[in-house]
């Protein structure tokens, strides 16, 4: 009843290896960071001690015995990325849905069937862990409808309480925990109505009892498109900014 316990280290090494590539599909140096995060840094033996380095020995041999395959399969996770042939035929299919995906929005405007919003720790959002945030919003964008140069004053993260949208997997909106402040990656207004939406649906299903807006990019919410999206979607207006209630 008890399973088969391997000693050999190269066979231990190579398993470490197959788990990492069930768990992210491409295995890459952000996903083994990731993995030794979420470990809490106590890895103390085996290929992930050593980080991508030494993982990277253990995929490398498996790529030159024909188990793995090494290339650049998807954008923004660094040259190294080592996956299967099989995940490799799904990565085109999706490719190849995206671009249909594309040329529909480009007739129709932005599809709320691929809007999102999720916690900012969900596995489901690469970012903070495969991927890096994108770099805060500056003043002066058409969502915060002021002018300047100034960045917005916090950057996103893997935090408890906040939430993430995203269209397509593209990160749009961030917002923190409370919602006091929210960071938004797009001026198209279309976009802005559809995951302000997806916004307010979420706040909805998680039957959040108050939340209250007052920044969006680092200016006042009320002076921002997406302040009057928010408002179109089931926002209320208040002295100091935008209150939600269920």
């Amino acid at each position: 009843m008890v399973p088969r316990t391997t000693s050999d280290p190269t066979e231990a090494a190579y398993a470490e290896a197959e788990v990492l590539l069930d768990r992210y599909g491409v295995v890459t140096r952000g996903s083994v960071a990731a993995e030794q995060q979420a470990g809490g840094g106590r890895r103390d033996e085996g290929p992930l001690a050593g980080g991508f380095a030494a993982m990277y020995k253990v995929l490398a041999a498996a790529e030159e015995a024909g188990r793995l395959r090494r290339g650049y399969f998807v954008e923004r996770l660094g040259a190294a990325q080592f996956t299967t042939s099989a995940t490799i035929d799904q990565l085109r299919a999706v490719a190849e849905d995206q671009e249909d995906s594309r040329a529909r929005q480009d007739d129709d405007g932005a599809d709320p069937e691929r809007t999102m919003v999720l916690a900012a720790t969900d596995p489901a959002s690469a970012y903070g862990a495969a991927l890096d945030w994108p770099e805060p919003p500056r003043h002066g964008d058409r969502a915060s409808g002021q002018s300047g140069t100034a960045k917005a004053p916090h950057r996103p993260g893997r935090k408890a309480g906040a939430l993430v949208g995203m269209h397509r997997g593209d990160l749009v909106l961030y917002m923190e925990r409370g919602g006091r402040t929210m960071l938004l990656f797009t001026e198209d207004e279309d976009l802005m109505e559809v995951v302000a939406g997806a916004l307010v649906e979420r706040l909805r299903a998680a039957k959040t009892a108050r939340l209250a807006v007052e920044q969006v990019n680092g200016a006042p919410v009320l002076h921002s498109a997406f302040g009057a999206a928010l408002q179109r979607a089931g926002f209320r207006s208040s002295p100091s900014g935008l209150r939600f209630s269920s």
